[in-house]
Formats: C-alpha cells, structure tokens, sequence
C-alpha cells in the first residue's frame, strides 16, 4: 500500500509487459544470449532486486510500526508528526535542487491530496490501528486498487472494468464481509466494525486523493511535490489532532522508548528509504511489476504482527487474506484497455506507510 509507507501510495494501473520474441527471426541466437552483462547493467539490476525488497518489506512493516507507535503516541499526533517531519526536512532540499517556486495552484493541489492521503488515509489507519491489528489493518488498505477501479469506471468518460476485474471487485469486498461478519464465523471473533469502517473509508479516501493527484496541478518535481504533501498532510493531521482534544492530554515525557523507535522508523525507514526505493522501481521497472507491492504488504504485515506483537492470525483472518489478496492480483495483473503510452499518465502523481 499503499496508504502507509510514506502515506503516499499510487495506483498502478496493469500494464502488460512487452512479449518475448516467439519466430526465429525474432528470437536471439544462443550466442547472443550468453553475452554477460556488462558491470553497470548488473549493478543496476542488484539495486532494483534491493528495491523491491525494501518496498515489499518495509512498507509492510510500517503497519506494525504504527501499531507501536500508538501505544503511547495518540494517532493523529503520531501521523502529524511523522509527516511534517518528513516535510520539513524535504522540502528545502528538493526547493533549492528542482529550482521551483510553488505557486498557489500548486499549494492548493498539494492541500487536497495532503489532505486525502495523509490525513484521512493514513490518519484513519493511525486511528484504526487502536482497534484492529496491524496485519489486518493492511489487508483492508489494500482494497484501494478495488476503490481505484470503482472510482475510475465511474467517473466522466471513465474505463469499464473487464469481467476479470469484476470477478475481483466482488472477491475483495466479500472478504471484507468475512472480516467483520458475522460475528463467530468459525469460532474465531470478527475484527472491530467501527475500525474495519474507518479502515475502508480511509482506503477510499486515498483512491479518490491518487485520482486527483494526477491532474492536481503539482510541480514537475515528484520529491517536491511529496514535500509540499507532506508538509500540508502533517499540519492538518496536528490540527485534526488539537480539534479532537488529543492535545490536552499529551506530554513527551509520557512518550515510551519503543514509541519514540517507531516514530523514527517510520520517518527515516518508511518515508525515507522506502519510498525512495517505490520512486526508483517505478523508473527502473514495469507498472505491473512494482505493483505486486499491493499484495505482498499485507503478508509481511500479517506475518510480522504475528511474530513480533503477538496479534492472533484466526482462521477467518486466513481465509479473508486469500480472498482479498487474490482479488488484488485478479485486478493488478488485469489487461487494461488503455494504450500502453499513456501508462505514464495513468500514473498519479507522487503523492508512507
């Protein structure tokens, strides 16, 4: 996901890679096969394959992150935080390196989708994660493809989904019917409904802020424009935290080590490295490829929260993580009807874990 790494998750619309040679006079002979590959090629692919890694495996972690981050940081102040941080120290390297001035239009555009990702997305996560465990949490953002598919079909001159990827509409949102009903399906407990509900509303939320980012108006800068994000992302989650008396009742002092740990790995390890990782993938790699990142998330979430916080992996958690994870790779892995240039359009523009 999606919503959390650096709360700036993009929707990768499939593309199909570019068949393999199938003639004779197509394919290459076997001694050109065996040509080794030259130093900088081989450097360049051990980055993208330390890439992936880092993208499946620390923006899966974050989920768990978070999770500890609450237990002593209230969430919105943890999201906020985390953010402007990540704003802060951004965006005055990004400014002088780009050579951009923002302008209002581009402040405003930064506004909506700081608000939509972050704090509603990311800030409902944050929220959600005091009731629902950190790997489930992560299964439910990443219904956001299913969203973004919704959204897209739906709007103005929008694209109808094939049967493919309606057969994993219907998949994922039956597993979230799983998930939160009814109540001892199998012996096991269902998650919380009020946190599964926010969970989803902030899903949706993130959809509809990567559908607007793409036509928002940003700077030509992706870093900058993550910067200008955050900071407008951070400042409402604080204020969102100040309205809803988080504030009052806040001290440093009452802040545990294991809460401060995670609040750090969330700037440098999700914000940071993770998600400088995601933007160098989707330069070095295909939109199908680097969007698998949608359905591994979650398995590390889930595996990580099982082993390091204790959180119980049911049956019913099992069997709704298959459901949804496959409805995932149906609609990820789907042809999709729009001209292979245009992939880069269909890209939103950049938008932590």
């Amino acid at each position: 996901m999606v919503l959390d790494s650096f709360g700036f998750g993009r929707y990768l619309w499939s593309v199909r890679p570019r068949l393999m040679p199938t003639t004779p006079l197509e394919a290459p002979s076997a001694r050109e096969t065996s040509v080794p590959l030259a130093p900088g090629h081989a450097r360049a692919t051990t980055l993208v394959l330390i890439a992936f890694a880092a993208v499946y495996i620390v923006w899966g972690s974050t989920y768990l992150a978070i999770r500890v981050g609450i237990e002593s940081f209230p969430p919105f102040i943890l999201a906020g935080l985390r953010h402007l941080c990540v704003g802060l120290i951004l965006y005055p390297i990004f400014r002088r390196k780009a050579g951009i001035r923002p302008s209002a239009a581009h402040w405003r555009a930064a506004l909506v989708t700081g608000f939509l990702l972050l704090c509603v997305g990311n800030g409902g996560v944050s929220w959600a994660e005091q009731t629902v465990p950190s790997g489930v949490a992560a299964l439910l953002v990443a219904t956001v493809s299913l969203w973004l598919v919704i959204l897209d079909w739906l709007r103005p001159g929008g694209v109808r989904p094939v049967f493919r990827v309606v057969v994993g509409l219907v998949m994922g949102f039956g597993g979230l019917v799983l998930l939160v009903g009814p109540a001892h399906l199998g012996g096991s407990g269902r998650v919380d409904p009020e946190g599964a509900g926010i969970l989803v509303f902030a899903s949706l939320a993130w959809a509809c802020g990567s559908l607007y980012s793409k036509h928002g108006g940003m700077p030509s800068s992706p870093m900058l424009s993550v910067a200008m994000q955050c900071l407008s992302g951070g400042a409402t989650l604080l204020l969102v935290a100040l309205f809803t008396g988080e504030f009052r009742a806040f001290h440093f002092t009452a802040i545990s080590a294991r809460s401060w740990l995670a609040l750090g790995y969330l700037i440098v390890f999700g914000s940071g490295i993770g998600f400088s990782a995601y933007i160098y993938i989707l330069q070095k790699s295909t939109a199908a490829r680097v969007g698998t990142y949608a359905f591994v998330n979650p398995v590390v979430a889930l595996f990580l929260g099982w082993l390091l916080a204790g959180e119980a992996v049911s049956l019913r958690t099992m069997l709704a993580a298959g459901v949804i994870v496959t409805a995932v790779i149906l609609v990820i892995t789907a042809p999709h009807p729009a001209p292979a240039r245009a992939v880069k359009d269909a890209l939103p523009a950049a938008n932590e874990a």
